[in-house]
């Protein structure tokens, strides 16, 4: 099931998302939120006729940098023993179509598409074999980032937290297994041109072991967000680049870059 959030009339509401056309989707309402039991209300609503929001409301997000082999090795990094965490922060997240702002501070923002793990419960110390009982879903991902702040703080919070650096989106895909996850097409393109094309199969460290690691640390509530890395062929961003980020089996998230008002 697409689980998608969006809001109409000044309200806000979950929906399951049917069709297969963009132009004939749909939204049949939730009641209630979807991270427990929930009914349809079989109330229909047009995707066209409403505002798609982040499909989730993050408590944090977790990501994971350097998880591929091809994309450290460009950044000039080694690639790391054990995942290597950092945090962007809930006010960094937009839905799709929102806008990405380049911010004041940097002249030279990339893109990095990434699958995005959706946490459906609260939990800790998640072993192994449970780690799929604790997935809500997933989606795309955008991790944009201030790449000469980040060279230049070294440390990653201002060049990777900065408003608007986190688009999720388009809807949470729930009907994906674990082994499926693992092994998606990724891509990103600016403007309509390919960028990046890589596969789940080629993280470092799989969507086990990063959950695995990070609950070892802290609880994960339901709506929390794990980013999984990046394939290589990150590159820069400028004001009016539209970027979209295309997960096989889940659909198209998509931005236009603006500069900051």
């Amino acid at each position: 099931m697409r689980i998608a959030r969006f809001s109409i009339d000044g309200n806000v509401a979950f929906g399951a998302v049917e069709g297969d056309q963009q132009d004939e989707l749909v939204l049949d309402i939730i009641k209630g939120i979807p991270f427990t039991d929930f009914e349809l209300s079989g109330t229909k609503v047009p995707v066209s006729k409403v505002r798609l929001l982040p499909p989730v409301l993050p408590n944090k997000v977790v990501a994971f940098g350097r998880n591929y082999a091809e994309h450290a090795r460009e950044m000039g990094d080694e690639v790391p023993d054990a995942p290597f965490a950092f945090f962007k922060p809930a006010t960094s997240v937009i839905g799709p179509g929102d806008e990405i702002q380049y911010p004041s501070f940097s002249e030279e923002v990339h893109h990095e598409a990434e699958l995005a793990v959706v946490i459906g419960r609260l939990c800790r110390e998640v072993p192994r074999e449970r780690v799929k009982d604790v997935i809500f879903g997933y989606t795309c991902a955008n991790d944009v980032t201030a790449r000469d702040v980040q060279r230049r703080e070294k440390q990653w919070a201002r060049a990777k937290g900065f408003d608007t650096s986190c688009p999720l989106g388009p809807w949470v895909e729930t009907d994906l297994d674990l082994a499926a996850a693992g092994d998606l097409t990724v891509q990103l393109t600016v403007n309509g041109e390919q960028r990046q094309l890589g596969r789940t199969s080629e993280m470092i460290h799989s969507i086990e072991d990063l959950i695995v690691n990070i609950s070892e640390a802290m609880t994960l509530l339901p709506g929390d967000v794990i980013l999984t890395g990046t394939p290589a062929g990150v590159g820069p961003l400028n004001v009016g680049d539209e970027v979209a980020v295309t997960i096989e089996g889940i659909g198209t998230l998509t931005n236009k870059v603006v500069k900051r008002g």
